[in-house]
């Protein structure tokens, strides 16, 4: 299971990646791939290169993780590495068919894929779709891009291109507006700040242009969290934040109401 807000299982056949814009500055995973290095994780005795990655965080594939969601009996929401990026470019056509091949033997889950590099998505996708006969999407697999800044919005642009039974836009650490976005076609945002140490301003009036710009294109809004720095300059009924513990300020009962959304994309939203 999963502390992530927006999914209920995480499911990593590959781990490892490398740092391609200021949104990955203070990724959690690569920290979390550090420590469970010295921990003795076999599947993180791999380093990256230290410019780009680090101690444990090499991308590495690791084929005994195909199998796992078979034993999931239950329905539930799977975000796909959550240590990694399914479309590294180092992560072979071949294995990203057989997670694939996967996805399609097991209905009953919903996949959600996010990546950094939607080009490649666009490269390989119908490869993929091609290696396992499949005339269309797979219902059950959701494919989406992090944008963090405006000065990334062609990611979402490039994303639109990609034939999939979802798509949806992850501004999480969102580090600034998203005038320029086209959320056309997008099924899915989320929306948070950064939190950990280290982590960046956020301003809550960038989520409610977000929620606004969603809306209007038919994107379901989820706000994830506020943030720490928010949560560090804000005070809870009279509590400080370290003493009523949302040190991430993800506790929707206190922010302002109109930021208090979290709402999954339907079947009518899906493209």
């Amino acid at each position: 299971m999963t502390n992530i807000e927006w999914t209920e299982q995480t499911w990593n056949p590959t781990s490892g990646c490398d740092r391609i814009s200021p949104g990955c500055t203070n990724c959690y995973a690569l920290t979390m791939a550090k420590r469970l290095k010295g921990m003795g994780q076999a599947k993180y005795q791999n380093d990256g290169d230290p410019r780009t990655s680090g101690p444990g965080f090499a991308l590495t594939v690791h084929p005994d993780e195909l199998d796992k969601p078979l034993a999931w009996r239950k329905p539930r929401k799977v975000f796909v590495n959550s240590m990694s990026d399914l479309f590294h470019a180092r992560v072979p056509v071949a294995f990203i068919v057989q997670v694939w091949r996967t996805m399609q033997a097991t209905p009953q889950h919903s996949y959600q894929i996010l990546t950094k590099r939607p080009e490649r998505i666009v490269r390989v996708l119908d490869r993929v779709y091609d290696a396992l006969e499949l005339d269309g999407p797979l219902p059950n697999v959701w494919l989406g891009t992090s944008v963090e800044s405006d000065e990334y919005v062609r990611r979402i642009d490039a994303l639109a291109q990609v034939r999939a039974a979802v798509l949806f836009v992850s501004a999480e650490p969102l580090l600034g507006p998203l005038p320029s976005a086209d959320f056309t076609g997008i099924g899915w945002t989320i929306i948070g700040g950064e939190s950990g140490p280290g982590a960046r301003r956020f301003d809550p009036q960038w989520a409610a242009d977000l929620i606004d710009a969603s809306r209007a294109a038919g994107a379901a809004p989820f706000v994830k969290q506020l943030g720490s720095v928010w949560a560090r300059d804000t005070f809870y009924a009279g509590k400080s934040v370290a003493a009523h513990g949302d040190t991430k300020g993800g506790d929707p009962q206190y922010w302002p109401a109109h930021l208090r959304v979290r709402e999954y994309p339907t079947e009518a939203a899906r493209v």
